[in-house]
């Protein structure tokens, strides 16, 4: 039965893969022996590009919205056991990975072939296995491809077994892996990114998430600190640095540079859209859709100064309400686009982008009335404003699944809780170095002298959470920090601007019209559903899907979930 099935499970991969063209020539598909995967190079990278395929997405637009950074909301009880939010259960692509690592062994491949094939497969199995954990805590851990009759029958392994398991597959995976792939096998997981990913799990591993009761005084914090500090040290060795252009880094001009660690490419010939163009431009150069990646008022105020410092602390720059955008952070300037700022969308030269009553195109503003969801700001990161409104869904950007600044932030959090304040310090300046921050007159670049273990550690936070907006992390960090509380029951806003009297609505036409020429004023959300967040302490790890515990009667639920008693902490 077993056998039957994996040759049934093979042949639809092989059908499905279209790209290989060495699986059209063959004559008769149903007669196909699947045992030539393994002694095909060609046939055994299409198997694996299919796992990639399921393995890695593009832009995670819209995730935050579950935090402080968009538009949209978790209201009250937005997760449950019932429904498909928030479940991970990747098991159909992790019997794949399982198949090709069972099998590949058994073929005459040449292990300068199928070593680097197996390493990408140990990598994206843990890299699946980390992804559940850190949504449901510990779960089963299938490492051999099981037939139908008995597929999942198993219990929970605990979540300590789970991250032993995926450390397990990224050391093999860093034997098999060449250091550095570049050229036309960029995108491709190499040993780079196993060290990099390793430091993320084990940042996670040590964090509050996992430790509640003992959340910065456990021995894993120092084992992440030991894994960030290898892969930053051997990163820098081979190259990696932060990108000198915070903007650059998503530029389709600059694919593949010193910050990047992995990438999923994206070409407009074969796989295109990558940053999501036509759902995150303004709609009136856009098609079909708008509306996604809308930062909120409250991610505006969390830009501090050119200086460095937050808002209305700066010794150097006035902060007032009216004049909001005016000697903010820089990469405020190179990830969101405000009423009034230039945006040249379509080959537009001169265009402005408005947001306000009467002067912005009626599907961009934002204010009372509206039937929208607009926040008054839109998303500038990672987009291409040459693309022509018809031609959106051809944007190029790569998603970065890993960059030189997480590693270096994920070393800064472990430095500062294992009692190096220095080491942290200096990667915090570093990054603003780079982001173009004032270094100030004692060059700390906002930052004090004398900062506390606990100040150190909300100044990471706060750097994390600018660094990375859009990025996809900021939820994951509120909960792998347990940090939930700051979000719930939060009311999210944004900013409507009112042109100011004297001034001309039909000036905006010729995009004549400044930012100043406008009033500005923080309003609620609109079409926010309740706007008001909903995030309980359940959410630090969700329940398993209750289709998988009826199928599987082993399957026991999280506690907090349905009378659940499995403990999905380290603790």
């Amino acid at each position: 039965m077993k056998n039957i099935n994996y040759i049934v499970c093979l042949l639809a991969f092989l059908l499905s893969i279209l790209g290989c063209k060495r699986i059209l020539d063959v004559e008769n598909v149903s007669a196909f022996d699947p045992n030539k995967v393994w002694n095909d190079p060609q046939l055994a990278q299409a198997y694996l590009n299919n796992i990639y395929h399921n393995v890695f997405g593009g832009w995670p637009v819209d995730n935050g919205r579950n935090a402080d950074e968009l538009f949209g909301n978790l209201e009250v009880d937005a997760v449950n056991t019932s429904s498909d939010a928030f479940k991970r259960w990747p098991y159909a692509t992790v019997r794949n990975i399982n198949i090709l690592l069972s099998e590949i062994d058994k073929g005459r491949l040449s292990a300068s072939i199928k070593d680097p094939i197996k390493g990408q497969a140990y990598f994206m199995s843990a890299f699946l296995y980390f992804n559940t954990v850190i949504y449901h805590g510990g779960v089963p851990i299938i490492d051999k491809p099981q037939g139908i009759n008995d597929e999942l029958r198993v219990k929970r392994n605990s979540t300590k077994e789970c991250f032993d398991f995926i450390e397990s597959n990224l050391q093999k995976a860093a034997t098999l892996l060449p250091d550095k792939y570049t050229g036309d096998n960029r995108g491709k997981i190499d040993k780079a990114t196993v060290l990099a990913f390793l430091g993320r799990v084990l940042l996670y591993k040590a964090s509050p998430q996992f430790h509640p009761t003992n959340p910065y005084g456990n021995t894993d914090w120092a084992k992440a600190y030991e894994a960030n500090k290898q892969a930053k040290d051997q990163l820098a060795v081979l190259g990696y640095d932060l990108n000198p252009d915070y903007a650059g880094i998503w530029s389709k001009n600059n694919k593949g540079n010193k910050e990047t660690i992995f990438s999923v490419i994206f070409k407009k010939t074969s796989k295109a859209n990558g940053r999501r163009e036509d759902s995150c431009r303004p709609l009136s150069e856009s098609k079909n859709s708008t509306g996604g990646d809308q930062p909120i008022w409250e991610m505006i105020e969390a830009y501090p100064m050119k200086d460095g410092f937050q808002i209305g602390t700066s010794p150097t720059y006035t902060y007032n309400l009216q004049t909001y955008w005016m000697n903010r952070d820089p990469r405020f300037y190179a990830s969101i686009v405000y009423n009034g700022a230039l945006y040249e969308l379509s080959g537009k030269t001169g265009r402005k982008q408005y947001t306000a009553a009467g002067v912005a195109h009626q599907d961009d503003m934002f204010g009372p009335g509206q039937n929208y969801p607009r926040t008054g700001f839109y998303p500038l990161k990672g987009m291409d404003p040459t693309l022509e409104q018809t031609n959106v869904t051809n944007n190029e950007t790569d998603w970065i699944e890993l960059r030189y600044a997480e590693v270096l932030l994920n070393f800064a959090e472990a430095a500062n809780e294992t009692g190096k304040f220095n080491e942290a310090l200096d990667i915090l300046m570093r990054i603003r170095k780079r982001a173009g921050i004032d270094p100030g007159a004692n060059n700390l670049y906002g930052f004090g002298a004398n900062l506390g273990k606990d100040d150190m550690r909300k100044a990471i936070h706060r750097e994390r959470r600018i660094e990375f907006v859009f990025e996809g992390k900021r939820f994951d960090d509120l909960r792998r920090t347990r940090s939930l509380n700051i979000i719930d029951g939060m009311r999210k806003n944004g900013l409507l601007a009112t042109l100011r009297e004297g001034k001309k609505p039909a000036d905006g036409g010729a995009y004549l019209l400044k930012p100043e020429d406008f009033i500005y004023n923080v309003l609620p959300l609109l079409g926010n559903g309740t706007n008001v967040m909903s995030t309980p302490n359940t959410y630090y790890f969700f329940p398993i899907n209750k289709v998988e515990i009826d199928k599987n009667p082993n399957l026991v639920q999280n506690v907090g979930w349905d009378g659940g008693t499995f403990n999905p902490t380290l603790e």
